[in-house]
């Protein structure tokens, strides 16, 4: 199979007719998302060490980049370049399709849209410097914060300026900027003593467990109840049966009483409109 991703006929449409550039823009989504799940098709087929597949699964971050341009727009306030956003977008993306399986019968954007999203969110929630600080000192800061807790389990005590520094072997004053780097950031360290008034022993990487890799659809999950309570009684008891129930168009349409064909256009609307609400400006 080849395809060509800069193909004037698959990416292109020439404008006839005053309605022509949005018929043009309309008939590029088809024809992306064409496209898209034909590449899908062709990657399912192939080994994992496949030349080919490489070329395919590259091809298909390529023709699906304006999703991540798309969720990174909705961050452009934020301080962080946009450049950025979109590379940590597209990282969602390149996680999105490794997962898409083209028989759950979801169009790409629809199931790519959260995955893209949810990683520029993490990367804002995890990269929490308010201000741009000098590396030098954000590592003299995690450097203090160690010293600090051997210090002070050492002499039952806070260390003082002094101490620190002979510690680090560096000047005094390059010891109290580093601890003012601190008003700069707004995480914890992983390597800083609990409260006080916590009650518990060791630092915080001592208490964190294992990863829960079924943490990620909390998010989703969470986003999409009230969307699935607003859909009618129907539309909402077929996405239970599709997706919860795993049960085939055919299968819901003997549950629900339509037929195939019916539940194909209701399932294709209901997930557009999920979509539509998924993707909203906040």
């Amino acid at each position: 199979m080849s395809v060509q991703v800069g193909s004037p006929k698959v990416l292109r449409h020439e404008s006839h007719g005053t309605d022509a550039p949005h018929d043009a823009l309309h008939t590029e989504a088809i024809d992306t998302r064409t496209l898209s799940r034909s590449l899908f098709l062709r990657l399912a087929e192939l080994p994992v060490d496949s030349p080919e597949r490489t070329y395919v699964r590259d091809t298909l971050i390529e023709l699906n980049l304006p999703l991540v341009r798309y969720a990174a727009a909705r961050f452009r306030s934020r301080n962080e370049p946009m450049e950025d956003i979109v590379q940590v977008g597209t990282i969602g993306l390149i996680k999105a399709i490794d997962r898409f399986d083209c028989e759950r019968g979801v169009e790409f954007p629809t199931f790519a849209m959260p995955t893209i999203v949810g990683e520029v969110k993490r990367f804002f929630r995890d990269t929490s410097w308010s201000v741009r600080v000098p590396r030098r000192l954000q590592e003299l800061r995690l450097a203090l914060t160690k010293a600090s807790d051997d210090l002070s389990q050492r002499l039952d005590r806070s260390p003082t300026v002094a101490e620190l520094a002979v510690c680090l072997g560096v000047s005094e004053e390059d010891v109290v900027d580093g601890l003012a780097v601190g008003n700069a950031y707004t995480a914890s360290s992983l390597d800083s003593p609990p409260p006080e008034d916590d009650g518990s022993e060791g630092t915080l990487a001592d208490r964190l467990g294992y990863e829960d890799t079924a943490l990620e659809g909390v998010e989703y999950r969470e986003s999409l109840k009230p969307l699935l309570a607003q859909l009618p009684p129907r539309e909402r008891q077929i996405i239970m049966l599709r997706f919860f129930a795993n049960m085939t168009q055919s299968q819901i349409g003997e549950e629900v009483g339509i037929s195939q064909m019916h539940v194909s256009r209701l399932l294709t609307r209901t997930l557009a409109q999920l979509r539509d609400g998924l993707t909203a400006e906040a």
